[in-house]
């Protein structure tokens, strides 16, 4: 059965030249861009994949967003964990629908959207008013208000410790996440994992050192690399351009 768009929905509208737009739909709302004005009356209802046109009769095609496209184009305030690291996070930190989660350095909200759409319950520390906001406007608009009853994020510093206890995981998004690994151990059971994502290898290295002397094994660090290719007829080759390194994942797994 066809799903249509509806009012409040995010919908991905991308032109001839595969430029994508975000968009949520308000009724008498208008898309303006240089090819033209378009109504958002005029997709209201329509299914995906319509092909609307704008004033000046470009046309584009309307999809809603995967959650990929989602965090790329979403409002940020902070800098976004990138997809190509969002799927590995996940595996590295195991989560599955009901696994108690704590996240520091919510930003903008991309980690937690992609926990959340895989059924955790996480609560979040952060420093910064807006962000906070701003992850749990993102959380909500893209995911719903079902994600957002299992989202709790509190300003606070959890360089200054943890209140919780029994968790089963410690995300980390954070400039000095080995503060944070000695109330890691405290916070989660034994068992727990423990994941950082860190732009630099001189975090990454004092990360483990901190793992090592708190309890932590099974240490691993590694970073994602995204290679795309080029392929048109008989023409095969790798892109000349690469998502190169974006940050390193560190994980572990407390023995208690």
């Amino acid at each position: 059965m066809t799903r249509t768009l509806e009012v409040g929905d995010q919908v991905l509208l991308v032109d001839n030249k595969k430029r994508r737009y975000l968009l949520t739909l308000e009724l008498g709302g208008e898309f303006h861009s240089h090819t033209g004005v378009l109504s958002h009356d005029d997709l209201i209802g329509s299914p995906e994949g319509a092909t609307p046109r704008s004033s000046r009769g470009s046309s584009f095609v309307a999809f809603r967003p995967t959650l990929s496209d989602y965090v790329l184009k979403m409002p940020r305030g902070a800098q976004v964990v990138y997809p190509k690291d969002l799927g590995p996070l996940l595996m590295l930190a195991d989560i599955y629908p009901g696994v108690r989660v704590f996240e520091s350095g919510v930003g903008s909200g991309a980690l937690s959207m992609t926990m959340l759409r895989s059924g955790a319950e996480i609560t979040g520390y952060d420093i910064r008013d807006e962000f906070a906001e701003r992850a749990r406007s993102n959380v909500q608009t893209m995911l719903g208000g079902e994600a957002l009853g299992r989202y709790q994020v509190e300003i606070r510093d959890a360089y200054d410790g943890i209140d919780l206890v029994d968790m089963d995981r410690v995300v980390l998004d954070l400039p000095e996440p080995w503060q944070v690994v000695p109330h890691a151990a405290q916070a989660l059971q034994a068992g727990g994992i423990i994941v950082a994502y860190t732009p630099s290898i001189l975090q990454a290295v004092r990360f483990r050192e901190a793992l090592a002397v708190n309890g932590f094994e099974f240490a691993e660090t590694i970073e994602v690399l995204n290679r795309s290719w080029h392929i048109e007829g008989q023409a095969v080759r790798p892109d000349h351009r690469m998502v190169g390194h974006t940050a390193f994942l560190s994980h572990a797994r407390l023995l208690g």
